[in-house]
């Protein structure tokens, strides 16, 4: 096994990695060879950013699918703006009352909704409403990313 590296601040391929006690060359052969030692070791110091095909090769060599979720929510354009970060996979019965609190939520504001959407545009007045709704949905959206990724990883 290699030398384990003492650099502060290491990116979260990195730090996945190692938490695997995992070697470039380890991962290199777990890809067959799709993703070299070389182009790891880039991508883990900075030098090199990660395209997509490489982070899917390390979420699936790790058992990590929140690799993915990491990429495109912090690392790709389109994805910042459209891809909600999931901080934690928790435990399934966690993820389910995220989920059923949140479909509560919308449930509240279904009646508010339909009579802003009745005449199909949203005017000054509901505004407010509306963007609460949004949040609602924001926060739903979220509770299924999370509830995906934990079926990813338990289901492989």
């Amino acid at each position: 096994m290699g030398k384990k590296s003492v650099k502060e601040n290491k990116n979260i391929y990195q730090q996945t990695r190692e938490d695997l006690g995992m070697t470039r060359a380890a991962v290199e052969d777990a890809t067959g060879g799709l993703l070299s030692a070389s182009r790891i070791e880039k991508i883990e110091n900075g030098t090199l950013s990660a395209h997509p095909e490489d982070v899917l090769q390390m979420a699936d060599v790790f058992n990590k699918p929140e690799l993915c979720n990491y990429f495109c929510s912090k690392e790709c354009p389109i994805g910042r703006k459209y891809v909600p970060h999931v901080k934690t996979v928790h435990d399934l019965p966690q993820i389910t009352m995220e989920l059923l609190s949140n479909l509560n939520a919308l449930n509240r504001d279904k009646e508010r909704v339909i009579d802003i959407a009745a005449d199909g545009k949203i005017v000054e007045s509901e505004r407010e409403d509306f963007e609460v709704f949004r949040q609602h949905l924001t926060e739903m959206s979220l509770a299924i990313e999370t509830l995906k990724l934990w079926t990813d990883k338990e289901l492989g």
